[in-house]
């Protein structure tokens, strides 16, 4: 099919402003695009391929003559909504945590495992941000060398949770810059100026969901289900791009340059690595790219298999939205689109 319908639900929120501008960078073929979002966003008009397109109320009807529908919707929406969508024929792209580890939906980044997309069921979900720009780094080094033991410590953009947050560290800065105080109300402490080790609810074991999430979206994206990770997830006050350190154990020893090596051959990673000239990744430079940038690789001093590095990437873009986009194009490159009934 070479120009599919679509239908963006949660079109005005950060990720699916990113999606409609990669959809025009890309030139991502579309017969005809539709917008959904909240009831608050309903006659909205955003401008995509040169058109202004009016927000619509989301209902399973909309659904009826969709090839695509990408879903970046709270988890409580998308699972009311994805399967309504499946349903009614659309191959359905979710965003959220939803269906991730549902073992009959695939879990992709194209660059790491496409071929799962061929057991699809109408759905495939993306991989938690943090998750994706670590298992890119991390996946050329498996195939070469089997990892053992993942520690991450990612330091996570605040717009990974959204327009809202994205504002109040705007807020919170300026009063703070001013000789103000603030009352917090998307994070549970302030933000600004601030590092917050709590991302997601915690769990009975003392780690948080999203720390849970890299562990087992790791497994599944990589099939290696006996890979440990132990993460700790950090919010930080910068407004895009997550950065992570993360310390890997391999089966034999790797070094440094030969990961250089692998990584550098990978699509979509970048090595940015000499820190005698202070080059390395930094998240400001990783905002607005595609790419999953390394640097920092050292032997880790721990362990004489180990390996340490640091990964930064724009947590909208590959993060969320531009994997959507390739899972699209990957999804049309193999024939996987369903017949319209």
């Amino acid at each position: 099919m070479s120009s599919p319908n679509v239908i963006v639900v949660g079109a005005t929120g950060a990720v699916g402003q990113v999606f409609l501008r990669i959809m025009e960078q890309r030139n991502f073929p579309v017969n005809q695009l539709r917008l959904c979002a909240s009831p608050r966003s309903i006659g909205k008009r955003l401008r995509v391929f040169g058109e202004e397109i009016a927000v619509e109320a989301t209902s399973p009807e909309i659904f009826d003559d969709a090839d695509f529908a990408f879903i970046s919707a709270s988890t409580a929406v998308s699972r009311e909504l994805v399967p309504v969508a499946a349903q009614h024929g659309a191959f359905v792209i979710d965003d959220s945590s939803a269906y991730r580890m549902d073992p009959r939906v695939p879990l992709v980044v194209p660059e790491i495992n496409p071929e799962d997309l061929e057991w699809h069921q109408n759905i495939s979900a993306i991989p938690n941000c943090s998750t994706t720009q670590m298992v890119m780094a991390l996946y050329p080094l498996h195939r070469a060398n089997p990892i053992q033991r993942i520690i991450a410590d990612t330091f996570q953009a605040v717009s990974g949770t959204g327009n809202l947050a994205m504002a109040e560290l705007r807020e919170q800065s300026r009063l703070l810059l001013d000789g103000g105080s603030v009352s917090p109300s998307v994070y549970p402490h302030q933000i600004a100026f601030n590092v917050l080790p709590h991302i997601e609810p915690f769990m009975e074991d003392g780690y948080t969901r999203e720390e849970q999430k890299m562990l087992y979206e790791t497994r599944k994206i990589m099939h290696a289900p006996d890979i440990a990770v132990s993460a700790t997830c950090v919010r930080v006050p910068v407004y895009i791009s997550h950065s992570e350190a993360v310390h890997v154990e391999f089966q034999h020893p790797m070094s440094p340059e030969e990961a250089r090596e692998l990584l550098s051959a990978f699509p979509g990673v970048v090595v940015v690595d000499d820190p005698k000239a202070n080059l390395y990744p930094l998240a400001i430079d990783a905002a607005g790219r595609d790419e999953v940038f390394v640097g920092r690789l050292r032997r880790d001093s721990s362990h004489p298999n180990g390996l340490a590095m640091w990964i930064v990437s724009d947590n909208l873009r590959k993060g969320a939205a531009t994997n959507a986009i390739q899972i699209a194009e990957e999804v049309v490159k193999r024939e996987l689109l369903k017949p319209r009934r």
